[in-house]
């Protein structure tokens, strides 16, 4: 104990020294975070469990995105201890100490009331990585951490990524990545508006060679050209089975608006490919299948990513 502190403790009444010797440790994170609380019983009731939370949370956040199992550690790594100060005081002060191996993380929250919730968050992560990783980590590691264990925080970085590379074909993403978050689902049962754009980019027949030409002449045909060109290329109807069984792929998971539209495409495909309705028919299946895909690409502005049910 501190000069300081003893001194404090003095000042105190023999019943307030005992209540604070009395005050509960709470542990969380399978051992990994231990919260103190040297305060009076009214602080500890308002401020222990929240910051023992708020540290548990983003460590179990931090294990998630780093696929580490939970498991129970002999010791915490992350020690926070709730001080006593009722002012304005924002500052977090902070401790690596080496214990054996190990290194802790003492956190001291001197005003709990208005400590910079960021700040903890960060030194909490610094915390994990020197117990987890064994290693230190910059402020701005600390943030591309937590943001890539973050889910809803991860989605809006992949988002960001697409959206660059989509735009310009550079930016922070490659061709191999762009064409990863291409396929990704980012955000299961939910439609964003580039994801329909996405969809519909791929509303279009192709040869089956580079060099070949449909009816000698077109690089490739949109549903509503192959209608028109069928009889003249029969290639367009196998062509147009295997786009029909990639259409659940390309619109599945990404809301029923979106998924209804796929299938409607699907079908559409599937009775070019059998030859059976005329042009009038197949007309009325397209039109149909994109009014379909107007409806998921209002519903997708309008929700901008609100999961649908």
């Amino acid at each position: 104990m501190s000069t300081l502190a003893a001194i404090l403790m003095l000042a105190l009444s023999r019943a307030e020294i005992i209540a604070r010797f009395k005050a509960p440790v709470v542990t969380q994170a399978e051992g990994m975070v231990r919260v103190y609380a040297d305060c009076p019983e009214d602080m500890r009731r308002e401020y222990q469990m929240p910051v023992a939370s708020f540290a548990a949370d983003t460590v179990k956040m931090l294990r998630r995105g780093l696929s580490l199992r939970s498991e129970r550690v002999a010791s915490p790594g992350i020690v926070l201890y709730i001080g006593d100060v009722r002012t304005n005081d924002a500052s977090i002060v902070v401790r690596a100490v080496t214990n054996g191996a190990d290194v802790v993380t003492r956190i001291y929250l001197r005003a709990p009331g208005y400590s910079d919730i960021e700040r903890l968050r960060l030194e909490v992560i610094k915390g994990f990585y020197r117990v987890v990783r064994k290693t230190e980590i910059s402020d701005a590691d600390a943030i591309a951490a937590y943001r890539a264990a973050d889910p809803e925080l991860r989605i809006q970085d992949e988002r960001r990524r697409l959206e660059e590379w989509l735009a310009t074909g550079r930016g922070v993403a490659d061709d191999e990545e762009g064409l990863r978050l291409m396929r990704r689902i980012l955000r299961p049962g939910v439609a964003f508006p580039r994801d329909v754009l996405i969809f519909a980019s791929r509303l279009y027949l192709y040869p089956p060679q580079h060099d070949l030409r449909f009816a000698g002449r077109y690089d490739c045909l949109s549903f509503r050209e192959a209608i028109a060109f069928v009889k003249a290329a029969p290639a367009i109807r196998p062509l147009a089975l295997v786009k029909a069984k990639e259409m659940p792929v390309f619109g599945g998971g990404r809301g029923p608006a979106l998924s209804a539209a796929a299938d409607a495409y699907m079908c559409f495909l599937l009775e070019l490919a059998k030859g059976e309705k005329d042009a009038d028919g197949l007309t009325k299946m397209l039109d149909d299948a994109d009014t379909l895909l107007n409806v998921a690409f209002e519903e997708a502005i309008k929700g901008e990513g609100v999961v649908q049910t």
